[in-house]
């Protein structure tokens, strides 16, 4: 990523801070936060939550960079709460190549967990300067990620698929929160509205982009690389990108039953595969990832030129990228 080597990542500190947030006299809720700690992952969403900060002329050593690594302590500890539950609800085995935590601990130690988790996030918030703000900030994003898994779920026990559902499950489930990442620093810094505008722009588009990657693998991907069978979203009867422009052509009635059925014929999965690559749904989707990450680096353009800026792009660049 160009110019990453010159900005401020998430380091040591930030996993020193995040480690002290999500002390508890519980062993449970400790050790939770501890696996959390230890298997680290790529921490996105606290690295857009730098990198916009300091294209906003934060940096180290500077008197608001604490306050900036607490947003993005803040950052992790909503997305951390939220896989917390997502993995419960989706009966997953593992999380980031470790046992998923309510496989482990039961469902009650991890749902509480994640619960302990927002409530430790409510007291960072209170500490920062423009508390209520960003309280109202992460508590709207949080409510969005609530709607967006809850309408997955309404639309497939429904069957009520369309684009405007589908791309508010995936603005909830994944774009509210990477838009936060990168509005934050904007609220916590008070910069003008069109500099915060361009952030949540960012934020919201590589999401969305990133989200629709992630679903278009779902249907295409090398379940060696992936690490989860191809085709889950079709046996939970969710219909993704590719799948929304099959129902808007000549074989939406076969592709409904499918999704209906919960893909539980064999050679259903393999099936709408090749319909989607016949039709084209395939090369649709592709190509509306890459508006969706174009959207997002222009909107960086009115911050002007810096290194974070640059990396900024660059990450959006990398991330989805790397899932294609």
């Amino acid at each position: 990523m160009t110019g990453v080597a010159a900005v401020a990542l998430p380091d040591a500190a930030f996993e020193a801070r995040l480690r002290e947030v999500l002390r508890s006299r519980v062993e449970f809720i400790e050790l939770i936060g501890d696996d959390l700690v230890a298997a680290g992952g790529k921490r996105v969403r606290p690295l857009i939550t730098y990198l916009a900060a300091q294209a906003l002329g934060a940096g180290p050593g500077g008197a608001t960079w604490r306050h900036v690594r607490d947003l993005g302590v803040g950052v992790e500890l909503l997305h951390s709460a939220s896989l917390l539950h997502d993995d419960l609800i989706d009966d997953a085995d593992t999380r980031r190549g470790q046992q998923a935590a309510f496989r482990r601990f039961g469902n009650v130690v991890s749902v509480m967990s994640g619960d302990f988790m927002l409530s430790r996030l409510l007291g960072l918030l209170s500490g920062l300067p423009g508390s209520p703000e960003l309280t109202r900030l992460f508590g709207e994003t949080a409510s969005v990620i609530c709607e967006g898994e809850v309408l997955q779920f309404q639309v497939a026990a429904y069957a009520d698929y369309s684009w405007a559902n589908y791309l508010q499950v995936i603005h909830g489930k994944t774009a509210a929160l990477t838009e936060l990442a990168a509005v934050a620093p904007a609220v916590l810094l008070g910069v003008p509205a069109a500099e915060r505008e361009a952030l949540a722009t960012y934020g919201r588009e590589f999401g969305m982009a990133f989200q629709m990657q992630d679903d278009l693998l779902d249907l295409t991907g090398d379940e060696q690389r992936t690490g989860k069978p191809v085709g889950g979203d079709l046996r939970e009867g969710k219909a993704t990108g590719p799948v929304l422009h099959l129902l808007d052509g000549p074989h939406a009635d076969e592709v409904r039953e499918v999704l209906e059925r919960r893909a539980a014929q064999p050679g259903d999965v393999a099936r709408v595969q090749g319909l989607a690559q016949q039709s084209g749904a395939l090369a649709a989707t592709r190509e509306e990832i890459r508006r969706r990450a174009a959207r997002a680096t222009s909107a960086l353009q009115s911050l002007g030129s810096s290194e974070a800026q640059g990396a900024l792009a660059g990450l959006a660049a990398r991330e989805i990228e790397r899932r294609s």
